[in-house]
């Protein structure tokens, strides 16, 4: 993998960035602007353009970001809460170290993307494209993928609770390294994905329940 930028300075375009306006508007195009210790909350930001930007230490409270584009963006101690991203689009973001909570993300578009140390709580992926994602380090709680596509998308060091796959489609998305895989809509949606041996063991009672296999001992 390669090396994720953990600091502002080592970002490739950092002595080009400029401090972000504030409030966000809806459509605007904003390019290399650094988002730092502030607070968005109520505002509407949809079909906005984000381009080489980085969002440090920052808020986002009820924030409509619908069919926004995030291209080469970089987020570190942030907070996205009770926000809609729907239908927008991600490629080449890291987001570190921050927290998804209640966020309404269905029909996104994210390749390439990496998330590590984040908290992803009650997030609605439904029906999103995922291509070359890592989650890394992450607690996903309660998040929903159901009829999503996940191309190439890995899992290391993460928990995933109560989990959602009904109906998605998944290929090559790796859970080895997952410290936790726990499913509780779409086991058998499932095909695709990599476990290794311990996984399947915990996960055999559930599976067998899914394909409608009665396990009883006499």
């Amino acid at each position: 993998m390669t090396k994720i930028p953990q600091d502002v300075p080592d970002l490739p375009y950092a002595h080009a960035l400029e401090p972000g306006p504030s409030p966000l508007k809806r459509d605007r195009d904003y390019d290399l602007c650094h988002f730092e210790s502030a607070e968005e909350r109520n505002v509407d930001a949809g079909s906005s353009r984000f381009t080489e930007c980085a969002f440090e230490n920052v808020q986002l409270d009820s924030v409509r970001l619908r069919r926004a584009k995030f291209t080469d963006v970089w987020w570190r101690g942030s907070r996205i809460l009770s926000s809609d991203v729907a239908e927008s689009e991600w490629l080449d973001v890291t987001m570190l170290s921050s927290a998804l909570a209640g966020i309404e993300a269905f029909n996104t578009q994210l390749r390439r993307v990496v998330f590590q140390r984040c908290k992803l709580d009650a997030v609605n992926l439904r029906g999103a494209y995922l291509q070359d994602v890592v989650f890394e380090d992450c607690i996903l709680r309660d998040v929903d993928f159901a009829g999503a596509k996940l191309l190439e998308v890995k899992f290391p060091g993460s928990a995933l609770r109560g989990t959602k796959f009904s109906k998605a489609k998944l290929a090559r998305v790796d859970f080895r390294d997952a410290t936790m895989v726990e499913v509780v809509d779409g086991y058998e949606n499932l095909r695709g994905s990599i476990i290794d041996s311990g996984q399947a063991v915990e996960l055999a009672a559930d599976l067998a329940q899914s394909l409608g296999i009665v396990v009883k001992d006499r």
